[in-house]
């Protein structure tokens, strides 16, 4: 194991949606918004994840995988491995912010819309979910930004994609940055809709990782590699990236059509 690897203890478990959940913990180390630490299951598995703090740190973990299904049954006092943190972060832009988020990519977004409300940034955030149940931090972001909701569904304000409720946003306001995380496909709507309109944009890639700090290369996208170059990628930078969007690597390394 890492040399900075820090065993923590699970101090509290809150339920966030029907598949998401939130685990709290005492790690103590300082970090920016959007970097990543690679938490370590005993016995399982080593995964990267998203890091924030409120009052205690705590990873936010969608039940998708063996790993994550096996976080998701843990208990309080249950001890986790945690290192790090990699990546790079956002970068705050601007006066006037708008997140862009779906799925589990709030995990990403909220440490940075905590840190930007911090130092009087203007927030408007669209969050999508495939229904009202699943929009991930909803109350948070309430609290901290212009909210603005959409669903597949049509269960909760807008009824069709985030993305097509970012584009309203965006042609009756005047953005300054855009930074989104979520599913990739809908990452590269937004990335594509912030070059067009000549908006700098900032998005944060998921990719399988093993060793989180440049040696093993099973995260790499068109010659970067997402845990030393990113996870945050500016749209500048995805522009040339022609796996963006349409690929992705399995464990064994093969490029494969992202489903």
């Amino acid at each position: 194991m890492s040399e900075n690897l820090k065993i923590v203890e699970i101090e509290e478990i809150k339920s966030e949606t029907p598949t998401i959940k939130t685990l709290y913990f005492d790690w103590g180390e300082k970090f920016k918004p959007g970097q990543f630490v690679m938490v370590w299951i005993p016995g399982l598995d080593e995964i990267p994840m998203a890091i924030s703090n409120d009052g205690l740190d705590f990873i936010t973990v969608k039940n998708r995988g063996e790993a994550t299904k096996r976080l998701h049954e843990i208990e309080r006092g249950t001890k986790l491995g945690i290192r790090g943190p990699y990546g790079n972060g956002y970068k705050l832009k601007g006066e006037k912010l708008l997140i862009i988020t779906g799925g589990c990519g709030g995990a990403s977004m909220i440490e940075l819309v905590r840190t930007a409300e911090e130092v009087d940034k203007t927030i408007v955030t669209c969050l999508g979910g495939e229904t009202e149940k699943e929009l991930l931090y909803r109350d948070r972001f309430s609290d901290l930004t212009d909210l603005k909701v959409s669903t597949d569904d049509g269960s909760a304000g807008h009824h069709g994609f985030v993305t097509e409720l970012a584009e309203k946003v965006v042609e009756k306001e005047r953005i300054d940055s855009v930074y989104t995380c979520g599913p990739e496909i809908m990452m590269k709507k937004v990335v594509d809709m912030c070059l067009k309109k000549d908006i700098p944009v900032q998005a944060s890639l998921e990719r399988y990782m093993k060793c989180g700090i440049g040696i093993c290369d099973s995260c790499t996208i068109d010659g970067k590699q997402v845990c030393v170059d990113g996870p945050v990628f500016f749209g500048r930078e995805l522009k040339d990236m022609a796996e963006f969007g349409k690929y992705e690597r399995t464990k064994e390394g093969l490029k494969v059509k992202k489903s």
